[in-house]
């Protein structure tokens, strides 16, 4: 089963209200409304595109080690994904999805690091949870995500619906903002340019790890 499969297998399930999300009908409405108004507000067509340079950065890992996006460039193409939190069940089955395909990104020679705005304690428990061995580094206010185009505020209204399910952003992340970065992927060519860039507002929609791979290709084709 592809990822997108099995996004679509959840989402129907959890849009239904079937056990055990018993999700009321009102909330899948507000999240659809939601997710219409980031659409229609055009921002992933503001966010880095392929031809564009990569913002350098440098975050802490889960252990609270600093990595950077120039080292990691040194060793070869970079892959970049961001990560809402471990409260999302979309982002945690897109990073299974970038674990089992992480054979195929190293085997093509290029490294992969995750981007959440979460606290350390809760990356390690995503680590945790979906087994991984990649690092989710901690963008603190969403601030790297802010330079790749990505963070949004959230609305009242959808501020109002995460406090009633209990997602209490400012709690996962240590920051009193309502700030998310809109799920992204990139593949990044060891001079610093974007050789694959997907954006989609939509945080049910993801593309397949796979669909990367030609990329890293292009990219250590770049360097050679």
């Amino acid at each position: 089963m592809s990822l997108q499969e099995q996004l679509d297998t959840f989402k129907a399930a959890f849009e239904a209200g079937q056990p055990p999300y018993n999700v009321p009908r009102s909330v899948v409405e507000t999240m659809h409304r939601a997710t219409a108004e980031l659409i229609n507000s055009g921002a992933a067509q503001r966010a880095l595109k392929a031809g564009d340079t990569m913002p350098a950065f440098t975050l802490d890992d889960a252990e609270g080690k600093p990595v950077s996006s120039a080292d990691l460039l040194r060793q070869g193409p970079l892959v970049v994904t961001f990560y809402r939190g471990v409260w999302c069940p979309y982002c945690n089955m897109d990073l299974q999805a970038l674990q089992a395909a992480l054979p195929a990104v190293q085997d093509a020679g290029a490294s992969l690091v995750a981007i959440s705005p979460q606290l350390a304690a809760n990356s390690r428990k995503a680590v945790r949870q979906n087994a991984l061995t990649f690092p989710i580094l901690s963008d603190s206010h969403n601030d790297v995500a802010a330079a790749f185009g990505l963070r949004f505020e959230l609305q009242d209204y959808l501020v109002d619906l995460y406090k009633s399910l209990k997602n209490e952003l400012p709690a996962f992340n240590g920051d009193a903002s309502w700030t998310l970065p809109m799920p992204a992927r990139y593949v990044v060519a060891q001079d610093g340019t974007i050789v694959y860039a997907e954006v989609n507002p939509d945080y049910t929609r993801r593309p397949e790890p796979s669909d990367m791979l030609p990329a890293i290709a292009q990219a250590v084709a770049r360097a050679a």
